[in-house]
């Protein structure tokens, strides 16, 4: 059993309850938007690197259509706070990087996998509805239209 199975989720299920500092200091839950909005999380690998880069650029690229669906995006790592502000500041990204240092969140969500005998992130999509089911879940790059084909 890999890392990953340990921790399966599919959609339909409850999502893990959350809370993590974003890139400003700020504690963010997930309850916080129970009953608000719906949620898209979206774990990545590294700040600044090219996958990334291109699979948040994207998001802030249709933000417009995520928000018409009444979603905030949340991008989520191990990266430092200052990491984060500088990523967001390079790509004007106009939602917040939540910081996973001890990568526990993403390890409940089952986003992790073994790369060299090192637990590191793995890219994983998360749309949670309005209610805090998973209603969209997919590993790698989805594109963002396959996203909002879930609402």
């Amino acid at each position: 059993m890999s890392i990953k199975d340990k921790n399966k989720l599919v959609p339909g299920q409850q999502a893990p309850d959350f809370t993590l500092i974003n890139q400003s200091g700020t504690k963010i839950s997930l309850s916080d938007f129970k009953g608000k909005k719906n949620v898209l999380l979206v774990f990545y690998p590294g700040d600044n690197t090219p996958g990334c880069t291109r699979q948040l650029c994207a998001l802030r690229d249709d933000y417009h259509q995520f928000q018409n669906k009444d979603t905030v995006i949340f991008g989520i790592n191990h990266a430092e706070s200052e990491s984060h502000q500088k990523f967001i500041d390079k790509h004007s990204f106009p939602f917040d990087l939540l910081i996973d240092t001890d990568k526990k969140v993403s390890t409940a969500y089952g986003a992790i996998k073994l790369f060299f005998n090192k637990v590191i992130i793995n890219r994983t999509v998360v749309l949670i509805n309005k209610e805090g089911k998973i209603i969209y879940l997919k590993g790698g790059l989805p594109t963002d239209e396959e996203i909002l084909s879930h609402f």
